[in-house]
Parts: C-alpha cells; structure tokens; sequence
C-alpha cells in the first residue's frame, strides 16, 4: 500500500485516510501495522466493489445510520466495511483467508 503524510488529507481530527487503496497519513500521525493492515481491508473492500460502489454504498449506508441513530461516529461504527475492517485489523493474515463481501456478514 502506498503511504502519503501530508497536511491536507485527511483533514483536521483524522489519522489517515485511504482513496483508492492509497493511504494518506497526516504529517505528524503514528501509523501502524494494525492501522496499514485495517486499512488494507478497506482496499480488498474498494476493489470486489470496483471502487465507485465502495464509495457510494459507503456514503448511503452512513446515511441510512445517521438517521436511525442521529450519532455520527456511531453511524461511521456501524457501517458494515467498518465493522469488518475494525474487527480483524489485529489479525495480520486476515487478508490472505478473506471471503468475498464479508461485510455484508458483519
């Protein structure tokens, strides 16, 4: 996975961000190995998805929780690519034994 640190995304409050399986890291954040390995798991999400779909499911499903629970950071927990992603990211080879769309199953 490429890292980019930079000062502009992610913005302001976040660690890193991944576009299209490119992680960009602000400036002064420590990233790790279960950090780049939860992040990874965003990026085997993005490709079955073809990316565009990623991102727009991601989007819909976020509304969808915000306005059942009117709770932003629960809403973003409970997205189903977060569920995954937050679930196994201490499991280093997870990525190896993954099953397709296995965020719909969380």
């Amino acid at each position: 996975m490429k890292i980019i640190r930079n000062n502009i995304i992610p913005f302001k409050g976040y660690k890193a961000m991944n576009l299209f399986g490119i992680l960009f890291v602000r400036g002064d954040a420590v990233i790790g190995s279960v950090d780049i390995n939860h992040e990874s798991i965003h990026t085997a999400q993005m490709r079955e998805m073809l990316y565009i779909f990623f991102y727009l499911w991601y989007g819909i499903e976020w509304l969808v929780r915000m306005v059942t629970c009117w709770d932003a950071h629960k809403a973003y927990r409970n997205i189903g690519f977060e569920k995954e992603a937050y679930t196994h990211e201490g499991d280093m080879g997870y990525l190896k034994g993954r099953r397709h769309y296995e965020w719909l199953r969380m």
